[in-house]
């Protein structure tokens, strides 16, 4: 699951801008059956692409262009045609028979096209196969030492001759491709291992089926590749919106094919890409509304019903939490939106206290703390559970309303109930805040900030409220011109703790640039005997001490 976190937060740092990319032109090649045989005599046609007939062996071999939507399959002799939807084709050999079925997996028939042999593993040990028997020996061998390099030639023998005998050549060819792409030289040598493990994951599909699941493998392993930061070779920006795209394309079908049979961390990636398409212009909002729902709705499921403790324990830790912070973090999570996703769900679950807090969480980081159903849930979870977080709800509720009464007090609750000291310092900021704008209390205020930073000494909001505290308070400051300019100074020492936040740093950026005009000048110091660098102490009721600076 950690490397898993590394790769999405490795996307999630991705801005660029975007555009939808264009698909390479492939090559689609292949053998046509009729009643189990190669067929010759058949015209295979291609929607905007290429056409041919086929010969004695049955093989053609047509350019697919982006853009085609079919291929068509007619005998010359009967001219009744059999056509297949390109996007349903998986790699870039597709077999089809127009008549009968496809050669089974017994007698002649196993061995297809370039000597190919379909047989199972347990068939092919049954028969005594020697040339399997030899490269399986060989193979195993160099795999179980961990010599990749020297059991990479037998493995590709027996996934070009015999691709059906077992689906270890899949799983434990991924984990050779995987460790050499991750020691690959040169970024050129990277590059052709990964086409080549993209390509495994068709061969897998072509010969075993789990279309969906292997698609999320694949697309998990082209972003985690793609978008490795170790790689010296970092893409460019177009490069990085074809990759996004691609990914996304991958994980998308997957989701939708596997339904609740997803597996987790390929939710995560949807969700992942989703959000950066957003945020690069190739999809609408509506979009990243109709995955967040998604893909929330299939990890409900998965810890509903799923047998496998772990997988439920990741799935509701981990997954889930991702997901609602991707979502909230998105651009897309505005107060429409959560309005109108919240307000079809809130009937249903107004008995949920997690559900609830997790919607309130929502609204309010979205900035929709006035609307109906925030006041609605808000006073619903209080008297479900009249717990500290329900109280902070309740004071902000009021809040709104303008009744600083019961705001004040329900801030109280708050504060007296919490035990998380960082939910606990949020109170104690939001309270200082009420005291200092509604109330013009700076002492006071000063005071919940003081105590927000010993709870929360990150809170840089609390930094930032302080410095404005003491602006308010250089107004009426007494004492002489430089005792009043002083204030400044100490006013900016708050701005400057607060700008290390990431939360605050533009802001509090703007602050510093804009007070720092207000310093005592250079004069008036020597006057005072000033030195640059000096200590100064600033009386009266902030009773703190500064910098001499100018």
């Amino acid at each position: 699951m950690k490397a898993l976190l590394r790769i999405t937060l490795l996307i999630a740092a991705i801005v660029s801008a975007g555009v939808t990319v264009a698909q390479a032109q492939r090559v689609l090649t292949g053998t046509v059956y009729m009643d189990g045989e190669p067929a010759a005599g058949v015209t295979v046609e291609v929607h905007k692409g290429g056409t041919m007939t086929t010969s004695f062996d049955g093989k053609y071999e047509v350019a697919v262009d982006p853009k085609s939507k079919w291929i068509k399959f007619t005998p010359l002799a009967t001219g009744e045609s059999v056509r297949e939807d390109i996007e349903n084709i998986q790699g870039d050999v597709f077999d089809i028979a127009v008549t009968g079925e496809l050669p089974s997996a017994s007698g002649a028939a196993d061995v297809g096209a370039g000597g190919v042999n379909l047989k199972s593993l347990e068939d092919l040990i049954k028969e005594q196969n020697q040339d399997f028997m030899n490269e399986w020996s060989l193979y195993t061998e160099f795999y179980k030492q961990g010599d990749y390099k020297s059991a990479m030639p037998h493995w590709k023998k027996l996934l070009k001759t015999y691709p059906k005998s077992t689906t270890n050549l899949y799983i434990q060819g991924a984990k050779m491709y995987e460790d050499m792409i991750e020691k690959a030289p040169t970024a050129e040598a990277r590059k052709k291992l990964l086409d080549e493990y993209m390509k495994l994951h068709d061969t897998r599909i072509k010969y075993f089926g789990q279309e969906g699941f292997v698609l999320g493998r694949k697309g998990t392993a082209w972003l985690k590749y793609k978008l490795n930061a170790d790689d010296d070779e970092t893409p460019d920006t177009e490069e990085l919106k074809k990759i996004h795209k691609t990914g996304f394309e991958l994980l998308s079908k997957s989701v939708e094919m596997q339904g609740n049979e997803t597996e987790p961390p390929v939710l995560v990636l949807l969700m992942q890409t989703t959000v950066a398409l957003f945020k690069l212009g190739d999809l609408p909002k509506e979009k990243v509304v109709e995955n967040y729902e998604k893909c929330t709705e299939i990890a409900n499921n998965i810890v509903a019903t799923s047998d496998d403790e772990k997988e439920v324990q990741i799935t509701q830790e981990q997954v889930l939490p991702f997901i609602e912070d991707l979502f909230g973090k998105s651009g897309a999570a505005d107060c429409d939106v959560l309005i109108k996703i919240y307000s079809s769900e809130y009937e249903e679950n107004k008995d949920d206290i997690d559900y609830i807090k997790s919607m309130l969480r929502r609204l309010g980081k979205a900035n929709c703390t006035e609307s109906e159903l925030f006041g609605t849930a808000t006073e619903r979870l209080y008297q479900l559970d009249p717990s500290a977080e329900a109280a902070f709800n309740m004071a902000r509720r009021f809040l709104k309303k303008d009744d600083m009464e019961k705001a004040r007090e329900y801030y109280q609750m708050a504060i007296d109930q919490e035990t998380d000291n960082t939910l606990k310092a949020t109170y104690h900021y939001e309270r200082g805040l009420l005291r200092y704008i509604k109330d013009g209390n700076l002492v006071g205020a000063r005071n919940d900030a003081r105590l927000a930073l010993e709870l929360d000494p990150d809170l840089c909001e609390a930094n930032k409220l302080i410095g404005d505290i003491y602006v308010a308070a250089s107004q009426k400051f007494e004492g002489t011109a430089l005792e009043k300019s002083a204030v400044f100074w100490l006013a900016c020492d708050y701005y400057a703790k607060a700008r290390r936040g990431e939360d605050c740093a533009i802001e509090a950026s703007e602050m510093l640039a804009k007070y720092k005009k207000y310093f005592p000048n250079k004069e008036e110091a020597f006057m005072e005997g000033l030195q640059d660098g000096a200590t100064y102490h600033v009386g009266g009721w902030i009773n703190e001490n500064t910098k001499v600076r100018f």
